[in-house]
């Protein structure tokens, strides 16, 4: 009863949004964003539990968070870079330095209709996807805020309630990695994903497989074998995965093809996939039958919808990949995940998975179905806890309209 009371509750707030959605868009682009400061802080947050992937092991995170403000609307962003160029080359310090020195200059003071429109302000910076979806993120929000309405209605959302997975680091032995399977079993989620690596793989899987024979499973190596692991690879294909994630070298599409054609599990591209062609190129070469969606890999909103679209358009699913975000980042991973195409659960989890306390409120939670329901307030739809944010700062940067960047 009390899930169907929600359910219409659900609708008939999504039915007044997209009313009130296609009023604004009818009314014409008679906003606009005046951006007056943009805040650029780094944060220090400490994970519950070392989380291990095959380029390292992580505990302490420094987490750059964007705040800006535009005609007295504040909107946030996180740069969901790592510590290290391991993932991708960006790092903590490259996204400070670029922002820095290059995006804050270029946008504090300017006057935008639409978040849409930064792609092209920053188009002269090659690169450094992290450190300009963190930006555009905070604009989309105050975009959002504008128009009274949730994020996620904003960026074309369908979906009221997003299904959840939880990515799981690699453990000690099988028997631990199948005990903490259980035990995300029990909170809801409907996928499991595995980090492995050579020689904490197979093994691993098929313990965890064995266990829970009817599970939607999946692995994760970033990248951590070559294409001569060919024959290792497929033996995958006795353990029934919905996908192998990112095997080969996080830059080589054509090498992913090769191998898709010789294995029957479904390979998922991640740091192959930074922007609509890269996503376009690797589907008609073969090299993946499934695309995870990382907000700050592609580079923001904006392209992040480019990249689902031309998915759809071509009948591959897509999925919300996670970067062990804060909640600004989860809440912005929330919105992008009610699009058509998410039809895969997302690594998008409970804050209380990551964090003894989260930098939002209310903190991210997930019901025991598995799903997390989209906000129903204008912007983010999470509000930040400025106090805990300052606490947890580290060093701030500053700029103002008319006024010179402030250390």
């Amino acid at each position: 009863m009390v899930q169907d009371v929600n359910k219409k509750h659900h609708m008939v707030h999504f039915l007044l949004t997209s009313a009130r959605l296609q009023f604004y868009k009818s009314w014409g682009s008679s906003f606009l964003m005046k951006i007056e400061e943009l805040h650029l802080r780094e944060l220090r947050m400490r994970l519950k539990a070392p989380f291990e992937t095959s380029f390292g092991v992580t505990q302490d995170r420094r987490i750059p968070l964007i705040e800006i403000v535009a005609d007295g609307l504040r909107g946030w962003g996180e740069i969901t870079t790592i510590e290290t160029p391991s993932y991708n080359s960006e790092t903590t310090d490259t996204a400070w330095h670029i922002v820095s020195d290059f995006i804050a200059p270029a946008v504090v003071g300017r006057n935008l209709s639409s978040a849409a429109e930064l792609p092209d302000l920053l188009v002269g910076i090659r690169g450094h996807c992290m450190a300009k979806a963190g930006v555009e993120n905070a604009l989309w929000d105050i975009e959002a805020q504008q128009k009274r309405i949730p994020l996620w209605q904003l960026l074309g959302g369908t979906r009221p309630e997003i299904a959840c997975g939880v990515s799981l680091g690699i453990r000690e032995n099988p028997q631990s990695l199948v005990r903490k399977v259980e035990q995300e079993l029990a909170c809801g989620y409907q996928r499991i994903k595995l980090k492995i690596k050579p020689g904490k793989d197979l093994v691993y899987v098929a313990a965890v497989r064995s266990q829970f024979p009817n599970i939607l499973l999946s692995v994760d190596a970033n990248s951590a074998y070559r294409l001569e692991d060919v024959g290792h690879l497929r033996r995958f294909d006795d353990c029934h995965l919905l996908m192998v994630e990112q095997p080969l070298e996080w830059d080589d599409i054509h090498s992913h093809a090769r191998l898709q054609s010789q294995m029957k599990t479904a390979i998922c591209l991640d740091e192959c996939i930074s922007n609509e062609k890269h996503a376009i190129g690797a589907i008609e070469s073969g090299a993946c039958k499934i695309i995870n969606i990382k907000l700050g890999r592609v580079g923001g909103h904006t392209s992040a919808r480019k990249v689902h679209n031309a998915c759809q358009a071509r009948n591959v699913p897509v999925w919300c990949g996670g970067m062990l975000e804060s909640g600004i980042g989860r809440a912005h991973n929330i919105a992008m995940s009610t699009l058509a195409g998410f039809t895969l659960p997302g690594d998008v989890s409970a804050s209380s998975r990551y964090w003894v306390e989260d930098v939002i409120e209310p903190e991210v939670m997930v019901s025991a179905q598995g799903t997390i329901a989209a906000p129903a307030t204008p912007g983010l739809g999470f509000v930040p806890k400025k106090q805990f944010i300052e606490e947890l700062t580290v060093r701030k940067r500053s700029w103002r309209v008319a006024v010179h960047a402030s250390a």
